[in-house]
């Protein structure tokens, strides 16, 4: 019986490290993430873009699930995931914690909307659309103070 209650009790403060853990990488990412939201779909999950290749909240592909699933070394993420909240939010917070551990903004911005890494030295084509997350991403700032 000791045994049993000693398992729980590593099995209970496991999840709860892991749950904070989770909870501490949302709120990391909290800004950034609304900001992008607002940006990419008015914060609709169930958004569809005009070519139908990205969906959901955070407008994610088909390609980044797989990338998600690829970088967890396992199938967690299924392609309807996309079209839920907080299943895009976790897929967002697995991508940047892979290519972007240091939780840079502009970075985050620029990878996301690109998601090629070189897109920090060149710019890419993702100024325009820096410039729109940034700008939501100041006023939900200002708005906070």
């Amino acid at each position: 019986m000791k045994k049993f209650m000693f398992s729980c009790l590593i099995a209970w403060s496991v999840a709860f490290s892991l749950s904070a853990a989770t909870i501490d990488l949302e709120k990391k990412w909290a800004p950034v993430i609304r900001a992008i939201a607002q940006v990419e779909s008015e914060g609709n999950p169930k958004m569809v873009s005009k070519c139908g290749r990205y969906v959901g909240y955070l407008q994610i592909s088909k390609i980044l699930v797989r990338e998600c699933n690829q970088i967890l070394g396992k199938q967690v993420y299924t392609y309807d995931d996309r079209y839920d909240k907080q299943k895009s939010i976790d897929m967002f917070i697995v991508f940047q914690e892979h290519f972007n551990k240091e939780g840079n903004t502009e970075k985050a911005i620029r990878l996301w909307n690109s998601g090629d890494l070189n897109c920090m030295k060149h710019k890419c084509p993702t100024e325009g659309y820096y410039r729109r997350v940034m700008a939501k991403f100041t006023a939900q700032a200002q708005a906070t103070e």
